[in-house]
């Protein structure tokens, strides 16, 4: 899997043509914010309507898909309830990251824009949460680019992170 970046910016987002933005929603943070809430503004509050009549929840395994177009550039936006806030941590984290591959892989989507879960809030650091993506989508050939939405810190803690690796991982060859 191959990893871009862009700034969790609706400009940013605005410059990109894929077919699925993926992101999470907490089952008990509002108001919504991170992608969630810059879809939500670019739709008219209609995913804040959705929550607000119970259709989606955001408990953890949850999984909503709504038509993007023409509000925004993708086909489809894919929220993933990660459950609540509070006490979020890596097990929830890989569980919400398996999800969005497996759902994705069957929508046979290789290429995506995705916010990873908790990211926004920093509850996963950037490094590990890179580990756990690429070690959750394996070698599978499913999964080809995924831009990751993050901010300029973020991005950089992960690029030099993969590069650390690829050092590591050099010399243990």
């Amino acid at each position: 899997m191959e990893l871009r970046f862009c700034n969790p910016e609706l400009t940013s987002l605005d410059d990109l043509d894929t077919e699925i933005l993926a992101c999470s929603v907490w089952a008990d943070a509002r108001p919504v914010h991170g992608t969630f809430g810059l879809c939500d503004w670019r739709l008219a509050g209609h995913l804040s309507g959705l929550l607000r009549s119970g259709f989606l929840t955001g408990k953890l395994g949850e999984v909503l898909m709504v038509p993007a177009k023409p509000r925004l550039t993708f086909d489809k936006l894919l929220f993933f309830g990660a459950g609540p806030r509070e006490g979020f941590g890596e097990e929830a984290f890989r569980r919400v990251v398996q999800h969005m591959l497996d759902v994705m892989e069957g929508l046979a989507a290789r290429v995506a824009v995705v916010e990873l879960p908790g990211r926004p809030d920093g509850l996963i650091p950037a490094e590990r949460a890179a580990d756990i993506l690429l070690a959750s989508a394996g070698r599978k050939r499913e999964h080809d680019v995924w831009t990751l939405v993050e901010g300029a810190d973020g991005k950089q803690r992960i690029t030099q992170h993969m590069i650390e690796e690829r050092r590591r991982v050099r010399r243990v060859l």
